[in-house]
C-alpha cells in the first residue's frame, strides 16, 4: 500500500490553496489618491504578493484610463504593470482580460505579447464548479443610454479605422479626455436601492434565463457584495484602486472582497 509522503502532502495543500482573483479600475493614467507611478507601484505589489497563490488572475476592465492600441504604438509609460504581467504569465498563469469603457480600444497587444485573451463582452466560466458571470458591466442593466449609443460608435470598426489616422500625440490626448468625461458618470460614491444598481437589475434578468452564482463587475467604483435573492446567487463589484485598493479572490469554497494595505 502507498503512503503518502510530506512532499506529496505539500503539493496537495498547495493545489488547494491556490486562489482565483479578480480585480479592475486600476485607471492608470490618471492621479487618485496617489499618483499613477505610486498607485502602479502599490498594484504591482499586490500582484507579486498574490503571485505564490494565485491560480488565476482575471483583469476585468478599466486598467489603464484611457488606451489607444495603434498599429505600431502603444501608449507610454506602464512598464512596471506590463513587466508584472510578463512575469506572472512567464510562471504560467492564466491572466483574462475584459476590456471597459476606458480601455476598449485594446486590440492584439496582450494577446501577441502575452497570450492573454481579451473579452469585450460579459462571459461565463465554471471555476471549481461554481458559475461566475464576468464582465466589465458597461452598458449593462436599463440604464446609461447616452454611454451605450457612444459605445456602438466607438466599438464600430470605421470609428476605429479613423482615429488610427490621428497622430498618436493628438489621439492619445483626446482618449485622456473622453475618459475624464466618462468616468463622471461612474463614480456614484454610495450605494443605491437595489431597483437603481443597472448592474444588479441586470444580474436578476440573467437568472431568468441562466443559473449564476456569482455576478463579477467592475465599472460601478464601489465594492459591494449583494445576495441578489434568487437561486443563491451572489453579485460583486470589484470596486477601484483609485481609492479603495480593492479586489475579490475566490479560494475554492468561497467568494469575497479583500483590500490591499502596502506591505511598507
Amino acid at each position: 500500500m502507498y503512503l503518502p509522503y510530506l512532499g506529496d502532502f505539500q503539493l496537495i495543500c498547495g493545489r488547494l490553496m491556490k486562489k482565483t482573483y479578480f480585480a479592475s479600475d486600476f485607471h492608470l493614467g490618471i492621479d487618485g489618491a496617489q499618483t499613477s507611478v505610486e498607485r502602479e507601484k502599490l498594484i504591482v505589489e499586490w500582484l507579486d504578493a498574490a503571485a505564490p497563490d494565485m491560480q488565476t488572475l482575471y483583469l476585468v476592465g478599466d486598467i489603464w484610463d484611457y488606451w489607444f492600441e495603434y498599429g505600431q504604438v502603444i501608449p507610454k509609460g506602464y512598464s512596471r504593470i506590463l513587466g508584472c504581467i510578463g512575469r506572472l504569465r512567464d510562471a504560467g498563469i492564466p491572466i483574462y482580460y475584459f476590456t471597459g469603457n476606458h480601455d476598449m480600444w485594446m486590440f492584439r497587444y496582450l494577446t501577441e505579447e502575452f497570450g492573454i485573451p481579451i473579452y469585450r463582452k460579459a462571459v461565463t466560466h465554471t471555476i471549481d464548479g461554481k458559475k461566475f458571470y464576468i464582465g466589465h458591466g458597461d452598458g449593462l442593466g436599463p440604464g446609461d443610454h447616452g454611454y451605450k449609443m457612444i459605445k456602438k460608435i466607438f466599438a464600430n470598426p470605421v470609428s476605429q479605422w479613423l482615429f488610427a489616422r490621428i497622430h498618436p500625440n493628438t489621439g492619445l490626448r483626446l482618449m485622456k479626455f473622453f475618459s475624464g468625461t466618462s468616468r463622471q458618470h461612474t463614480e456614484i460614491e454610495n450605494f443605491l436601492v437595489p431597483e437603481k444598481e443597472w448592474l444588479i437589475q441586470y444580474a436578476r434578468e440573467v437568472l431568468q434565463k441562466e443559473d449564476i452564482d456569482y455576478f463579477v463587475f467592475g465599472h460601478r467604483h464601489l465594492p459591494i457584495e449583494f445576495d441578489l435573492g434568487i437561486k443563491g446567487a451572489k453579485y460583486f463589484n470589484l470596486g477601484d484602486w483609485l481609492k479603495y485598493n480593492s479586489y475579490a479572490v475566490w479560494d475554492g469554497t468561497s467568494l469575497h472582497l479583500s483590500y490591499y494595505k502596502p506591505q511598507r
